[in-house]
């Protein structure tokens, strides 16, 4: 975006019950409620991004059946539109890795949801297990995920709080990341057991590419691949492009790996930027 363009966004961050988990909402923008803000703050638009990893926060999840699961999550994302996002309020939806699964599971179960596109970001929306991080993750955290779960109790959980957030300072300047919120919890053993699950199924339940709602909604999606991308190598690129050549379906010039957020983030926010003003153009 032009530089004149950029203005500073306020963000703030909540924490909600979503389908009986305790879920942490970062919400962008200058309003808080989309139901009972009828100010002009109010958007007419709502992004809704969802990340790679979505965990929620504590144990009472008994609305959602198995919520730290690969169903229950896609279930809690749909949970939270139903809750606090009027029903005519237009969507974008922005998944990256196992978050564009999530985002075709739930244009496929809710086919009425207004969304005008949808990005899938590095898609993990196939093989998971034959890729090549697949293949050292499929046996960690199918065959030994017990052993992680213990390991991870042992040794975090004695752990007083003041260490774990210096350990997750040091972390985030080794990486040169501003952090804004506090991320003390991915240092829990209930929130890394929660992950070792997810990830799990992952590897055994994310296998067939769905072509059917990836057809019925080809106008409204945008894949982007990498070149350098373990988790879906540049084959699945070569595959997905050859049965839906008319579909918007990049591969990334620039070598930008999976986990994006860590150096790219500016890069990629770009390329959604530009690629939607078609269609906020029309609105």
């Amino acid at each position: 975006m032009d530089s004149e363009l950029k203005e500073e966004i306020p963000v703030h961050e909540e924490f909600i019950l979503c389908g009986g988990a305790e879920t942490q909402v970062l919400k962008c923008g200058p309003w808080t409620d989309l139901f009972h803000d009828q100010s002009v703050r109010r958007p007419k638009l709502l992004i809704f991004i969802i990340p790679g990893e979505c965990k929620s926060l504590d144990s009472n999840a008994q609305e959602i059946k198995d919520i730290y699961g690969l169903n229950g999550q896609i279930e809690h994302k749909l949970a939270f539109l139903r809750t606090h996002v009027p029903k005519d309020m237009k969507l974008v939806l922005i998944g990256h890795s196992i978050g564009s699964y999530f985002t075709l599971q739930m244009l496929k179960r809710v086919p009425e949801l207004p969304v005008i596109r949808a990005f899938l970001l590095f898609p993990t929306i196939e093989r998971m297990s034959e890729s090549p991080n697949g293949r050292i993750a499929t046996p960690l955290l199918c065959w030994f995920r017990y052993v992680l779960y213990v390991t991870g109790y042992l040794l975090l959980k004695p752990c007083p709080e003041t260490i774990k957030s210096l350990l997750i300072r040091r972390g985030l300047q080794v990486m040169n990341l501003e952090n804004e919120f506090s991320p003390l919890n991915i240092l829990e053993p209930f929130c890394l057991a929660n992950a070792a699950y997810l990830g799990g199924q992952e590897m055994m339940e994310v296998v067939k590419r769905d072509d059917e709602t990836i057809k019925e909604h080809l106008c409204k999606l945008t894949f982007y691949y990498g070149t350098i991308d373990p988790w879906c190598p540049k084959e699945y690129y070569e595959d997905i492009k050859k049965d839906f050549p008319e579909g918007d379906i990049r591969l990334c010039e620039k070598n930008i790996p999976h986990a994006f957020i860590t150096h790219f983030n500016q890069e990629m926010a770009d390329m959604i930027a530009d690629s939607l003003k078609d269609d906020l153009s029309k609105m």
